[in-house]
């Protein structure tokens, strides 16, 4: 039998925030994808879960399916994964839509792709098997994927903990807005909030911004200085019309 570290060594890394997100073909709930081709010039929010039919998902699954629009408007799109089957991914979205409710929703129909990956190597490939957790099961892993193909940020949570969708739609909307505006985001931020201003570079810029701060900007110190940015600019800019 291997041990944990022989199996650790046979997966391929995590892949970073940075990185180009690596490239597989796949067959899913809604026909083949070439990943990430066919999400040229849109968000993608690539994520897994642990098995088919298991309540945690389940309750995932519902709420990602509620809010595809949301994620739509936005110009991104979901993807999910798991090491199932296809014919298992089928029978439970089936379930779903015609037995499950939960927090008031019912009859929800997932209409994004839910990728088969029996196999594991897309699973590897993107560092989502963790074999202290689970050596058969993908951990919740989310990564979002800019339209450039580029990995912007990656959240992970235990087989146990149902994700934050509140916190995923914000950190979308959050770097979008960053990449727009040449901002960046405090803690807890929310569109309407104020922005943070790239720190200055240099001796003289800092000093002249800390005398120069208007109501603009407001500096409490030559690194820290934030200003408004209006919340119906930022959805005007970042959400379709």
């Amino acid at each position: 039998m291997e041990t944990l570290l022989e199996v650790q060594e046979k997966i391929t890394p995590m892949p970073r925030i940075g990185d180009s997100a690596p490239s597989f073909q796949a067959v899913t709930t809604q026909g083949m994808i070439n990943f990430p081709d066919d999400y040229k010039g849109q968000w993608v929010i690539l994520f897994s879960h642990p098995a088919d039919f298991t309540p945690v998902c389940t309750s995932e699954f519902m709420t990602f399916a509620k809010l595809e629009g949301k994620f739509a408007n936005a110009n991104c799109k979901l993807v999910g994964l798991s090491i199932d089957g296809l014919y298992s991914h089928i029978a439970w979205l089936r379930t779903i839509k015609d037995k499950i409710e939960f927090k008031g929703m019912k009859n929800m129909e997932v209409k994004f792709p839910l990728i088969e990956d029996i196999t594991m190597e897309i699973a590897k490939k993107y560092g989502m098997i963790q074999p202290g957790e689970s050596k058969t099961q993908a951990v919740r892993a989310v990564f979002f994927i800019d339209p450039h193909g580029i990995i912007r940020a990656v959240i992970y949570y235990p087989l146990s903990l149902g994700r934050n969708f509140d916190e995923i739609y914000r950190a979308l909307i959050a770097m979008q807005t960053a990449d727009e505006f040449s901002v960046a985001t405090p803690a807890d931020w929310q569109p309407g909030d104020d922005v943070i201003v790239p720190p200055a570079g240099s001796c003289g810029t800092a000093k002249e911004r800390v005398e120069s701060a208007n109501g603009e900007m407001e500096c409490t110190d030559w690194f820290f200085c934030t200003r408004k940015l209006d919340k119906k600019k930022v959805l005007d800019t970042v959400l379709k019309n």
